[in-house]
């Protein structure tokens, strides 16, 4: 039987985890993925030691600031995944772009490895990479694309187009349609 003391543990450390993600979220939205861990730390009241304990990295942290918007892209991946390869894939590319102009700071974590460590793959690099993968390979499958299409050459295309026109999806979309005349057949 877990002790009372375990358990008052395990609930301060759920309290502080929470109170860090709250802070975390306005100022990510504010300051983009270069957000400072301290002020962080400083917003949520906890000590910088406290942060570091729960997130081991800038990745860990995004990572779970961006997991709710991450998981709606991975359930449209996989309805999209269920359709016509070549439409699907151009959706996908379509939403992802949208979704990361319009998320300060998701562009950075679409990368593979930014902080020089690995991604996992539960993380949003992880997560949006599979989507892509089983997309393009449709697309592959059926023609819909040119062959030697990599889903990573797509992921950052899609991550370069969102850092170069933040807060503006007109001009993403834009470009994404042009940058994918250049893929098709």
């Amino acid at each position: 039987m877990a002790s009372s003391g375990s358990r008052s543990q395990r609930a301060d450390w759920q309290r502080n985890h929470e109170r860090l993600l709250a802070a975390a979220r306005p100022l990510v939205a504010r300051y983009g993925a270069q957000v400072s861990f301290e002020e962080v730390a400083r917003e949520a009241g906890v000590g910088s030691a406290t942060l570091h304990r729960h997130f081991s990295s800038r990745r860990a942290l995004l990572d779970e600031v961006f997991r709710e918007a991450v998981e709606r892209l991975r359930r449209r991946g996989d309805e999209l995944v269920r359709g016509d390869p070549g439409t699907g894939l151009l959706a996908w590319l379509e939403e992802l772009t949208v979704t990361a102009v319009e998320t300060r700071g998701l562009p950075a974590s679409l990368e593979g490895d930014a902080d020089g460590g690995p991604s996992s793959a539960d993380g949003c690099h992880g997560v949006v990479r599979e989507a892509t993968v089983n997309l393009v390979d449709g697309a592959l499958a059926v023609g819909a694309v040119r062959p030697g299409t990599s889903p990573d050459d797509l992921l950052a295309l899609v991550t370069a187009i969102s850092l170069a026109n933040e807060g503006n999806p007109a001009a993403a979309r834009r470009l994404l349609r042009l940058a994918c005349d250049g893929i098709r057949p």
